[in-house]
């Protein structure tokens, strides 16, 4: 006699073990294995990724100039088969000075497979969207605050006076700077790190 397996727990089945390799892809991708960065090595890999984004867009350095703050992911990594995820480390900057570290986690599912790495820079154009962001226990993109994805127009370059939204957000990936991706749903937390 054959036994059958109700189909909600192939389901289940299928998604535990797609988050066991998930988990294992992200254990192996991860510089240096599982384990959170230091302060400093965080706070080179911001100035590395904020270099990249002053020499590649035009007018980056106008908008960071009126920027309340400069919230950097160097690296989110994001692996997936099927069920995917994000996880990442940065910093927030305020006036050219780190004031906090952050990690951003995020999941999604639906058709997907492999591995890759991209930078996350986000703005705070306004001192109120600022003070949220720095006051919630865990902010979530979509439902804390909106970020909008700036896209650069025809010349490479960015159109600061038309900018009005309160937190504008880039992301890079190995080839410069990405369309079409959206923040909607990345958990954005505050995290002790070692000095």
């Amino acid at each position: 006699m054959k036994s059958q397996v109700p189909a909600i727990d192939r389901l289940r089945l299928a998604a535990i073990s797609f988050s066991v390799l998930l988990v294992l892809l992200l254990g192996i991708l991860l510089p240096g294995g599982a384990h959170a960065a230091t302060a400093r090595e965080i706070d080179v890999s911001v100035n590395v990724a904020l270099e990249r984004f002053t020499k590649e867009i035009k007018g980056s350095k106008e908008l960071l100039a009126i920027a309340k703050g400069v919230l950097v992911f160097p690296s989110v990594y994001k692996a997936g088969f099927v069920v995917g995820g994000e996880y990442g480390e940065g910093a927030l900057r305020i006036g050219g000075k780190t004031v906090g570290y952050y990690n951003t986690v995020a999941g999604s599912f639906g058709l997907q497979i492999g591995a890759q790495s991209k930078t996350i820079i986000l703005l705070f154009i306004q001192q109120e969207a600022l003070d949220k962001f720095r006051k919630s226990e865990g902010w979530k993109a979509g439902v804390d605050g909106s970020v909008a994805l700036i896209s650069v127009g025809v010349g490479g370059a960015l159109d600061t006076e038309n900018i009005k939204d309160p937190i504008v957000g880039f992301a890079f990936g190995q080839k410069g700077l990405m369309a079409n991706l959206t923040f909607e749903g990345a958990k954005i937390s505050r995290m002790n790190v070692e000095k």
